[in-house]
């Protein structure tokens, strides 16, 4: 099967061009050797299957960081590649198509974002273009679909035609090139360029943030509370509920596979949030009280994706975040921990040093609830409002800031300036943008159910073999002297290192105080990582970082709550 390389500089639409030419179908994998992630898909083409890569985004194949060698080499994999071209930048990316078509590759260009350099009054002669550099060049827009299908015809005169590739005479030619295909005419600027100015700025940009904050997180709130109320509730109850306790009834409460698989019975019933069972809560915690508020955060996290908005964030957040030792762009994998730490991980891979994303990594697993853990600690404290939320996610706001500063001081490194380009406001691509809530859900589903069944049948299995009593008769004197919590904590906080949000879920039969409730929230979210981010940590990191960082999460979690227990 022939390959065909997606190749272009970031933010140049490749993803949209992507998702036009293989539809729902992709895989996300690792490059070999590397933690860098790239895009397959596959494009049937008449008779002929061609495999479609989406290469990491670089502005040279004259590889300058870890991103731009995977690139490099990827290139040399590819049997064709098609060069995705920002219309409305065409100087600085004629100079990857020169160093392109100097690999022997053959090439066809996607003039791509044609409909916005119209906009910007930008006009190019394509024919012209592609007459001086002797490949096909196709006029696209990916978000609409235009010129996609003649791109797909056109593959099959992809060629190489190898240029004159010093790197003086490769920026005069493209000089020459640009001065021969394009004309800009004056225009007044639009709304959304406007927009873009005002979010950079920091008098008008903060407000923003915080408007876009507040909107982001009541949308949140209004998809997983009317998905709750409105779908999986009613469904639960109406089909789910009746055959759980048909099956109490013929195991007989008190019996082992009773116990197992319904859990125990609270006021003589089964309750599906609090029973845990495997066929009860084990169920009931993933699909209907956290997936809601899930594919309500990946909906927004998508759309500020693809509408431009994150990487105006970091820059104007990029003074704050120094003074406490951290890259601006920081916030990105910040952001995308509140949906799921191992993304938020994963994505301290744009920062430059290795101090850098260690810092960002460690304070992500600490301070950072992931959206289901958020979403079971919302259930939770949400009927006690404002007195019960805002000591919880107050004091990890606090811790956060606090840590980074303690942070910059015994882990001292270079905190270089942040470089990063700003992509246009764009209309989000909606076919694009519900594949990816599609598989950001689908992969919450199938990384989550395995752990939270795996965790409810340890927590049973320890509980029946007494080892939980044994551990609450260990523990709990001190649990309550330092901390204030009951016995009945124990079993949560060891079920916390396969799923946290099962945990805080445990803790909704202990009939625990609003302080309780408080303190048992805070310490689940800080004390240490679910298996799966540690995982990440330790592969990211290594042995002996992911060791500093399990000591800190540790020693940071106990602090607080004994602080928490005095000062409540």
């Amino acid at each position: 099967m022939k390959r065909l390389l997606l190749v272009g500089n970031p933010n140049v639409g490749k993803s949209v061009v992507f998702s036009r030419l293989t539809g729902a179908r992709v895989i996300v994998s690792n490059y070999p050797g590397t933690t860098v992630e790239y895009t397959r898909g596959r494009l049937n083409l008449g008779d002929e299957s061609l495999e479609i890569v989406d290469v990491p985004g670089t502005y040279t194949i004259e590889p300058t960081n870890k991103a731009e060698e995977v690139a490099t080499r990827m290139l040399a994999e590819g049997d064709l590649a098609i060069n995705v071209v920002d219309a409305t930048n065409l100087e600085r990316n004629l100079n990857l198509t020169l160093e392109l078509l100097n690999s022997g590759k053959p090439v066809v260009v996607a003039l791509n974002m044609c409909d916005e350099a119209a906009h910007k009054g930008i006009e190019i002669d394509a024919a012209k273009l592609e007459e001086l550099l002797g490949v096909p060049v196709v006029s696209t827009c990916a978000l609409s679909g235009e010129g996609i299908r003649t791109l797909v015809s056109r593959l099959s005169e992809a060629r190489a035609n190898t240029l004159p590739h010093e790197r003086a005479t490769r920026w005069a030619r493209v000089g020459h090139i640009v001065e021969a295909v394009q004309r800009v005419r004056h225009r007044h600027h639009t709304f959304l360029e406007n927009l873009s100015d005002l979010s950079l700025r920091p008098w008008t940009g903060v407000p923003l943030a915080l408007l876009i904050a507040v909107a982001c997180f009541a949308f949140i709130r209004l998809i997983g509370e009317g998905l709750i109320n409105y779908v999986l509730d009613p469904l639960f109850e109406a089909y789910w509920l009746p055959v759980t306790e048909r099956l109490s009834a013929s195991l007989g409460p008190g019996t082992l596979l009773h116990e197992l698989l319904i859990g125990r019975l609270i006021d003589g019933e089964v309750d599906l949030f609090e029973s845990m069972g495997l066929l009860t809560t084990a169920l009931y915690i993933p699909l209907a009280a956290v997936l809601p508020y899930v594919v309500g955060f990946y909906l927004v996290l998508s759309v500020l994706e693809d509408v431009g908005y994150l990487p105006r964030l970091g820059v104007l957040v990029d003074t704050v975040m120094h003074r406490l030792g951290l890259h601006g762009l920081s916030i990105i994998p910040t952001i995308l921990g509140l949906g799921c730490n191992v993304p938020g991980i994963l994505a301290t891979r744009i920062l430059e040093s290795r101090q850098q994303r260690f810092v960002t990594a460690v304070l992500l697993s600490i301070c950072i609830p992931c959206a289901a853990q958020s979403a079971v600690i919302v259930g939770l404290l949400g009927p006690y409002g404002v007195a019960g939320m805002l000591p919880v996610f107050g004091t990890l706001v606090i811790l956060w800031t606090v840590l980074a500063l303690l942070l910059r001081s015994f882990l001292p490194g270079a905190r270089p300036e942040i470089f990063v380009e700003i992509p246009r406001y764009r209309l989000p691509y909606l076919k694009g943008l519900a594949q990816k809530v599609w598989l950001r859900a689908r992969q919450f589903l199938i990384e989550a159910i395995p752990f939270v069944l795996f965790g409810v049948l340890v927590v049973n299995l320890l509980t029946t073999l007494h080892v939980i009593e044994f551990l609450q008769n260990l523990f709990g004197p001190a649990l309550m002297r330092v901390l204030g919590l009951p016995s009945g904590a124990v079993s949560a906080l060891l079920v916390g290192f396969l799923r946290k949000d099962v945990a805080v879920g445990m803790l909704a039969p202990l009939n625990l105080s609003l302080k309780q409730l408080i303190i048992a929230c805070v310490m689940l979210t800080t004390y240490f990582p679910c298996v799966a981010s540690f995982v990440v940590l330790l592969r990211e990191f290594g042995v002996r970082d992911m060791l500093k960082a399990a000591a800190l999460m540790i020693t940071v979690s106990l602090l607080v709550g004994a602080l928490l227990n005095f000062l409540l």
